[in-house]
Parts: structure tokens; sequence; C-alpha cells
């Protein structure tokens, strides 16, 4: 009968130790997947309007840089949190702290270096100024001298357009949106439209734009993922970095570009 008692009390003990084991468990792993999810989360912006970039398709966010961006997270862990509005906003959201990077085809420039930090640089596009078919006096950028060039507002090409415009000779009008900028060529409302020549080569194919390219394009850039310069950023960009060199060295950078561009720009153009 005592041998009885002490197995029972034995017993009892050991599902009390394991039904509390299993409680501590439970509330430990659901704290640490809790804090696991809050801390994997990473906020992104795109404008949803920059074809083949990032835009909507079936209300969905798709793109080049949306499917690349998203491909670097899995590897790496994160949830990507997508944030869209139009690019001034987006960068001035990520000044701000409100994002940790932008994926929009952001140009490395010595201003923006200044305020952020970029991750390795994973297309390159050339400066390119465009014009309605029906122009035929328009074929160099010389010839847009005394005319209307449209462009979207916080753009890098708008930027360059203006260095090449030593003069101040073109009238220069920013648009909130790149449709808005791109509609005004379109309908002969302004002469000229400056963007980056692979996204201008993809939406001209796509939706058989009347446009035709002023000439070869005024500059090449390099574009990558800015991110604040803290050490949080710091660490977001050598993770990227690492993961687009994977990517370019496994040939599936260049897949992604040749299935959005129809061409590979993932590779530094010799000016």
């Amino acid at each position: 009968m005592k041998k009885r008692k002490i197995a029972f009390i034995t017993l009892a003990g050991v599902v009390l130790l394991s039904a509390c084991g299993k409680q501590a468990a439970s509330q430990s792993t659901e704290s640490s997947t809790s804090t696991a999810a809050e801390a994997t989360v990473i906020k992104v912006g795109s404008t949803g309007q920059s074809f083949p970039n990032g835009y909507k398709e079936d209300n969905k966010l798709v793109g080049f840089d949306v499917e690349l961006t998203e491909k670097i997270a899995e590897q790496l862990g994160y949830q990507v949190e997508w944030v869209t509005t139009d690019f001034s906003g987006l960068m001035a959201q990520l000044e701000g702290g409100r994002l940790d990077t932008v994926a929009n085809a952001v140009a490395i420039t010595a201003e923006r270096a200044e305020k952020y930090t970029f991750a390795e640089p994973y297309s390159f596009y050339g400066v390119q100024l465009v014009t309605n078919v029906e122009n035929k006096d328009i074929n160099t950028p010389e010839d847009l001298k005394g005319k209307t060039v449209s462009g979207v507002l916080g753009s890098n090409n708008v930027k360059n357009l203006e260095k090449f415009d030593t003069n101040k000779e073109i009238t220069i009008r920013t648009y909130e949106t790149r449709d808005g900028a791109q509609q005004d060529v379109i309908n002969n409302r302004v002469e000229g439209y400056v963007n980056s020549r692979p996204i201008l080569a993809a939406e001209i194919k796509k939706s058989k734009l009347p446009l035709k390219f002023v000439g070869e394009p005024l500059t090449y850039e390099d574009v990558s993922f800015p991110f604040a310069k803290n050490e949080k950023g710091e660490k977001l960009a050598k993770e990227f970095s690492k993961e687009i060199e994977e990517l370019r060295a496994s040939g599936e950078l260049k897949t992604l570009s040749e299935k959005y561009f129809d061409e590979d720009i993932t590779t530094k153009t010799k000016e």
C-alpha cells in the first residue's frame, strides 16, 4: 500500500511538472514567435504606378523591383509590408524613418549617398528623353531647347535634365506621378518627357505608345535600395547587398530583368 501511494505521488508530480513545462514552453514559443514576427517585418515603399518596376495587376503589387525585394526578403527571413504613394512622398517617408527602404528604381547619387546607405546596385539605367512620334523636327536633346519637357517631381531624371540644360533653355514641368508626365507628351501638351530608358522602352512596347527616343541617354545611373544611416539601415544594406551578389552570380537577377524588360539591365553599361 505504501509503495502504491509513493508511486501515485511520483506519477502525479511527473504529470504536474510536464503540464507546467508544456505551458511554459507554449508561452515561451508564443512570446518568441510574436517577437520574431514583429522583428522581421520591413516596410518598403513603391509608387505602385511604375511599370515595370512596381505596378498593380489584378489589384496586386507586382514588378521587377517588387519581385526582387520579396525574393531577397524571403531569403533573409523578412516579411515585406508595402507602402504606396508618390515618389517624392516615398523619399520623405524614408528620410523620416517611416520606411526601411524604397524599391522604385532609386538612382544612387552623391546627394542621396550623404543621406542614405545604399545596397549593392542591382540595375543600371540610361536617362532618356522621348517625344511624340509626330514631332519630326525633334531628334536630339538639343532640339528640345526652347521647348517644354515633363518629368516626375523628386526624380533624379529631372535633376539630370537640369544638369544637361546648363543655360536653362528648357522649361521643365514636374508632376506627382509618372502617368501625368507621360500623358502630356503623348497628347502633345509638352514636347518632351524624361525617364529611364529601359522603363520607357518597356512602356512603349507594352502599350504601343506614340513615342520615340530623342538621341542617346543623357547619362547613366546605378540603381539600388536606400536605407537609413543607422545601425538597422547599415545591417539591412549589407544583407541586401549579399543577396544581390548571390542572385547576380546565379543568373537569377538577369532572368528577372529579362522577364520584365526583355533585356538585361543588371550589367553596367559603358557610357
